[in-house]
């Protein structure tokens, strides 16, 4: 069987990361790199010994799939030209700046019968997907997901930038459909939303609290879930995760009768390369992505909802 093609359209530090892991992976040829910025091509270009471009679609002829890292503003212009090349594609977080572009994008896809999975890194932490025999209907949850300030990513407010992470985590463990929002936020150091909370209400009952920051003065990404039989508490940062049970098989917690705990540790894992293979293995078996251009579009609209129950508060 002959190697798939691959290519990288932004090479910018995320990028980078991106044409790394495809030049790393037996059975997929990293053919070449793309940035607007020639130097840059032509360093990441060299480091992972592909040939450099400066236009999206010279590349395209030489490839099966891509990755898109470029900004927020140009992912539908650039995922279209895929599209209608023929080429699978992995685009990063947030899918578009509107829905319509989402699903203009997810109808292309769907017609060429190209895989079009969303860069939601998330989806393969290995805390989360430890989740899948734990959860039963949650009706609580509680994330926070604080950061120091970094320029890269401010071409979008903080919702969209950090909160959309959590905002699909939240949407694939509820499957239900959202009532109300209620949202605050402030800008800090941009002119967009900076420091983000959210209230979302869900139609089966269950609440999500979700806190974004990115100019904390220290990093934290956490989420709390809350259900009739069962409380979770996960540190993505230190990879821990406790886990609190009605009459359980754990350890008995002295305070609180009839109720069990269990602890566990996640070594560190590489949720990108995680997320490149599982692209690389949709392609190949012609499935469904893990995370789709529809469960993009679906974060992509709350975030959106919450953005604009934050415009009065952000732009005065």
């Amino acid at each position: 069987m002959s190697k798939l093609r691959a290519g990288v359209i932004g090479v910018g530090y995320l990028g980078r990361f991106h044409a790394q892991k495809y030049a790393a992976l037996k059975g997929v040829e990293l053919v070449g790199v793309v940035d607007y910025d020639p130097a840059r091509a032509d360093e990441i270009a060299a480091e992972v010994k592909a040939e450099a471009f400066t236009d999206h679609k010279e590349l395209l002829s030489q490839v099966d799939l891509v990755s898109i890292v470029v900004p927020t503003q140009y992912h539908f212009g650039v995922a279209k030209d895929c599209l209608d090349a023929g080429v699978h594609i992995l685009l990063e977080k947030p899918v578009t700046q509107t829905v319509e572009e989402a699903e203009e994008l997810i109808a292309l896809a769907k017609e060429k019968g190209l895989v079009f999975q969303v860069g939601h890194l998330e989806r393969f932490n290995p805390a989360i997907l430890a989740l899948e025999d734990v959860l039963d209907n949650p009706l609580f949850i509680e994330t926070h997901r604080l950061a120091p300030f970094k320029a890269r990513g401010t071409d979008v407010n903080v919702v969209l930038d950090l909160m959309i992470h959590d905002i699909d985590i939240i949407l694939s463990l509820v499957g239900s459909k959202i009532k109300t929002v209620n949202a605050v936020g402030v800008p800090v150091l941009t002119e967009q939303g900076d420091i983000a909370n959210a209230r979302l209400q869900f139609e089966n009952g269950c609440v999500a609290n979700v806190t974004a920051s990115r100019v904390s003065r220290d990093s934290m990404r956490k989420i709390r879930i809350f259900q009739q039989d069962a409380y979770v508490s996960i540190d993505y940062e230190a990879r821990k995760t406790a886990i609190y049970r009605k009459g359980g098989k754990g350890l008995p917690v002295p305070s609180i009768p009839n109720v069990t705990m269990e602890h566990a540790s996640f070594k560190k894992s590489d949720a990108l390369l995680a997320e490149i293979e599982s692209f690389i293995e949709a392609v190949t078996e012609g499935k469904a992505p893990v995370v789709s251009g529809e469960d993009g579009k679906r974060a992509l609209e709350v975030a959106l909802q919450i953005t604009q129950k934050l415009w009065h508060e952000v732009r005065p």
